[in-house]
């Protein structure tokens, strides 16, 4: 399983939690800000836009713009995906910048170019 929380920055350990505003890694004990990763991502220039150009950050919930074909299996138009990880440039596979869990599908890495942000 993909975790949708951002690997250990001392250990690169995937296996990282989130206690009380605080990332801590099981496996070093390192403990550090989310918001604070996150205000360093945003520092290096790096903004992921999605299909109508709204800007898309690590928390997001957003909704399939197009049907996506997975195996013989479809995610519809619409379906709606919480929480969402905005990938840094360097664990893009290829075009997919988002790591999301995706209801009946489980975790995958999207396009930016297909999905929509929810906003209130």
């Amino acid at each position: 399983m993909t975790s949708l929380l951002p690997p250990c920055p001392q250990c690169s350990s995937a296996y990282t939690y989130e206690d009380r505003g605080l990332l801590v890694c099981p496996e070093c004990a390192h403990e550090w800000s989310a918001s604070a990763e996150a205000t360093a991502r945003q520092g290096a220039g790096e903004i992921v836009r999605d299909a109508v150009g709204n800007e898309l950050k690590s928390g997001d919930d957003v909704t399939i713009a197009r049907d996506l074909k997975v195996g013989n299996k479809s995610i519809k138009v619409g379906t709606k995906v919480k929480n969402i990880r905005v990938l840094p440039p360097e664990e893009h596979i290829g075009d997919h910048d988002i790591d999301a869990k995706v209801p009946g599908f489980g975790p995958m890495g999207l396009k930016s170019s297909v999905v929509k942000k929810i906003t209130e």
